[in-house]
């Protein structure tokens, strides 16, 4: 799979040499999560495969051009910091560009104590497209979490979300450039990409809601449909985290969590709480700008509490629940997370 020679152009190539805001944010929420997950599945795989993997399919050059480490090497610092997942830790990563996958080389190379890991890292330079998602479907993966952050959203779709999170354990993060998507569900040439990411049926029927909005209406609906495209028979969890532009005035871009188990859709929420940038009533919104009630599933993240009371009563009227189930049930989610509730989940 390695490969050859590479002469398109690296729209990547500008993209490292900051260290933004979102950038930190975005690899804060990744790591963190990621030594939450592996704690909590490094437990139950030590008696069988006694191993976990971490793939991060679009890795950059390891470091931003002001020598700050990105995610790739925030994770593999927590696995040389772990005796136990020393042992047990399996890393690929993967990008397109030579020179970045060069970079990444060296730079894993120069991290102190990474010659304590059992699995040496595998970096890879390979375009993301059929074949990477071929090889992805055909596995029986490892408990994995997998990163997934396009310059764009070239490689991205439903089919390499569904191909890595399909086997036990496995989870997925992806980071996307709402701009350029929104752009190119109105473009025809980039048509091919915007249903592999929706799917045709449900990106053509977004095309046509589309037309009459405004723009934030587009923008709720279009990560409305995503996330339920991501989930459509309703037996996941997908959260999402909206980042703003320098001036805190536009929308750039959405981290989208999907997980198959109610525990980690929990301890995302703690994460993506704790980095989110402001509070509404002592709780945070996940988002940086409120969500509308036309669209539940984003609305759910960031309504005010004075509706909670109402919409508990609407939802569970006439159920018999502890706080424990209520909280887990999946008929009653959308009204119990209108906003993080604080210690009170986290104790029951």
């Amino acid at each position: 799979m390695r490969g050859g020679r590479n002469f398109s152009v690296d729209m990547t190539s500008g993209f490292f040499e900051e260290t933004k805001e979102q950038s930190l944010v975005k690899s804060a929420i990744v790591s963190k999560y990621f030594w939450a997950w592996a704690k909590v599945i490094m437990s139950r795989v030590r008696s069988t495969t006694k191993k976990i993997a971490y793939i991060d399919l679009f890795a950059g050059p390891g470091r931003y051009k002001d020598g700050t480490q990105s995610t790739p090497l925030l994770v593999l610092k927590h696995a040389i910091g772990d005796p136990d997942m020393c042992k047990m830790l399996v890393t690929l990563f993967n990008d397109k560009g030579e020179d970045n996958s060069r970079s990444l080389k060296q730079a894993i190379k120069d991290l102190p104590g990474v010659e304590k890991l059992k699995y040496k890292p595998d970096v890879m330079n390979e375009d993301v497209g059929t074949k990477i998602v071929k090889m992805f479907q055909e596995l029986r993966l490892i408990p994995t979490l997998f990163f997934v952050d396009p310059w764009g959203y070239k490689g991205l779709s439903l089919k390499l979300v569904n191909a890595v999170v399909k086997d036990w354990g496995c989870e997925c993060i992806f980071f996307f450039n709402y701009n350029r998507i929104n752009m190119g569900l109105s473009n025809a040439l980039v048509e091919e990409h915007m249903n592999a990411l929706f799917g045709k049926e449900r990106a053509d029927a977004l095309r046509l809601k589309l037309e009459t909005l405004s723009t934030p209406d587009r923008e709720l609906m279009i990560v409305e449909e995503l996330c339920k495209a991501l989930n459509p028979t309703n037996d996941r969890y997908v959260l999402p985290f909206r980042f703003k532009d320098d001036h805190g005035t536009r929308t750039s871009h959405h981290l989208i969590f999907v997980s198959k188990h109610f525990l980690g859709y929990h301890i995302m929420k703690g994460v993506m709480a704790s980095e989110s940038s402001k509070q509404e009533q002592s709780v945070a919104t996940f988002e940086y700008s409120p969500a509308d009630r036309k669209y539940p599933l984003l609305f759910e993240m960031s309504r005010p509490l004075d509706d909670l009371k109402a919409m508990l009563l609407k939802d569970c009227s006439g159920k018999r629940l502890t706080f424990k189930q209520l909280y887990e049930s999946p008929q009653c989610r959308q009204a119990v997370y209108g906003q993080q509730l604080q210690t009170g989940t986290e104790n029951s």
